[in-house]
Order: C-alpha cells, then sequence, then structure tokens
C-alpha cells in the first residue's frame, strides 16, 4: 500500500455465544453476529471483524479502529450491584469479555458504538444501572411488543449533541428490548423516547463514544454505523498503521499502555 493512502478502517463486532445449526449440525455453541451489522460497516467503508467474548486482555484494539458492542442478551444485574430479576437472561461470558475490550478501546481513544444492550453496557460501564424489566416502569410493551417483532417509536435528541449532529432528521426508530438504562453514570444522556426511556448516551470528553437503543444495523439508513466507520477512518503511512499504542487512562477505570485491561478492573458501579 503506499503512503498516504487509505484503506479500510477495521470495526470490531462484539459476538454472541449462541447454540445454532447448519448443515447437519444442531445446537452447536457457535460464536456468531447477525450479518446486518457486518452489512452495515461494510456498506460504510470499513471491514468487520468479529470479536469472540475473551476476557484474558484487550490487546486487540491495538489492531482496530473503532468497536461496535452489539445486542443480545441482559447485562448481567451483578455488575450494577442489583439481583437478577427472573426475566433477565444474562451472559456472564459477554460481559466479561466485552467490558475488557471496552476499557482498552476506550483507553486508546477509539471510536465506539454501542447498540441495544451495547448501550446498557456502555451505562454500566460508566457507573450507572438498568432497569431490569421495561415494562414495569413505562406500563407498556411498545418497545418489545412480541418475541421477533420489532417496535417504532418517536425519538428526540439534545440540541448540539453528538446523538443530534448523528442523527438529524431521525424521528423515529425501531424497537427491541426489555431493559432499558437507569441510570447513564458518568455518560450524558442526550436522546429520549416519548415515554421517557433513554434512547441514546454519549461521552462529551471523548471524540467518539454513542450508544443507541435501538437496532440501526436493521434500518434503512443506519446512521450510527455509518458515523461510527467514519470516525474510525484514518491515513496508513507507507502501509502501516498512524495510530500507536499510548499510555492513558480509562474513562472506566485504571490505565493500559496499549495491551488492555482486564474486566475485574473495570469500575462498573
Amino acid at each position: 500500500m503506499n503512503a498516504g493512502s487509505v484503506r479500510r478502517p477495521l470495526i470490531g463486532i462484539s459476538a454472541y455465544v449462541e447454540p445454532a445449526g447448519w448443515a447437519v449440525w444442531r445446537d452447536v455453541p457457535a460464536v456468531l453476529v447477525p450479518q446486518a451489522y457486518a452489512r452495515a460497516v461494510t456498506a460504510a467503508g470499513g471491514r468487520a471483524v468479529v470479536l469472540p467474548p475473551d476476557d484474558v486482555d484487550g490487546d486487540v484494539v491495538a489492531v482496530l479502529d473503532g468497536l461496535l458492542l452489539a445486542g443480545g442478551a441482559d447485562v448481567g444485574p451483578g455488575r450494577y450491584g442489583q439481583r437478577p430479576d427472573p426475566r433477565t437472561e444474562d451472559r456472564p461470558d459477554r460481559d466479561a469479555g466485552e467490558l475488557t475490550v471496552l476499557a482498552a478501546a476506550l483507553a486508546a481513544d477509539l471510536p465506539v458504538l454501542g447498540v441495544c444492550r451495547g448501550m446498557q453496557l456502555l451505562a454500566v460501564a460508566y457507573g450507572g444501572t438498568l432497569h431490569q424489566h421495561l415494562p414495569d416502569v413505562v406500563g407498556h410493551d411498545a418497545h418489545r411488543p412480541a418475541p421477533g417483532v420489532y417496535g417504532s417509536h418517536p425519538v428526540r435528541f439534545a440540541p448540539g449533541s453528538l446523538s443530534a449532529t448523528v442523527l438529524a432528521g431521525v424521528e423515529r426508530v425501531n424497537s427491541y428490548h426489555h431493559q432499558a438504562v437507569a441510570d447513564p453514570g458518568r455518560l450524558a444522556v442526550t436522546g429520549w423516547a416519548d415515554d421517557g426511556v433513554v434512547e441514546a448516551v454519549e461521552d462529551p470528553a471523548l471524540p467518539f463514544v454513542l450508544g443507541v437503543q435501538w437496532h440501526p444495523e436493521n434500518e434503512p439508513d443506519p446512521r450510527p454505523i455509518t458515523a461510527l466507520v467514519r470516525a474510525a477512518g484514518r491515513p496508513v503511512e507507507a502501509g502501516c498503521d498512524a495510530r500507536r499504542p499510548r499510555a492513558v487512562t480509562s474513562p472506566v477505570g485504571g490505565s493500559t499502555d496499549g495491551q488492555g485491561l482486564s474486566g475485574d478492573r473495570l469500575s462498573t458501579g
């Protein structure tokens, strides 16, 4: 690659571990992510890299340009000091692995986008808490109308925020979740549904740390993912990365020398 040329930004997408089936195989534990995430990253000019849960270290961020925390199962309530509701279904391996890579990504100033569960994980990592079953709070099921059925609702954003800039003109979003952010911790809330449910959070102290409660990968215009890829783009000099790991303090606790943080060093409230 020639000096000064631009390559596709590498976007790490956190993956599910769920039973899956293909060909003659059934209920095999598999590392997977819905294709819609990878398709949206590719359409925006990025290269998707699937990240299985791994809490040994976060050193993968040294080769990434951005991090996308995908949706999925609930964040474990123990991560924010609560006992689990009977309707909460968590994945401890995902929590541990994603919090580890998230801490390293934030310490390296990588652009980060959290989608649905990913936004909730961001809030927990920044010291916040969640509503474990949203219908108990808002009195309806419109945010997850039925299994496998997306809801739709109005949304508004705080003027001047990253959310408002990225999502200018967006007035409705899809919805599929039964949990929501109760306390954003050290994040700023910059988006709301018409019933007051938190729909967007961000860290104003960093260039691009954004969480959205809906699923932009399933929207015709996946603006948050496009914005993540654009924020992650950078020139490549003489075929090598322009960015180098550096010793900085992670907003979610501790410091890193580019090799990442272990999950148990996170300050998760």
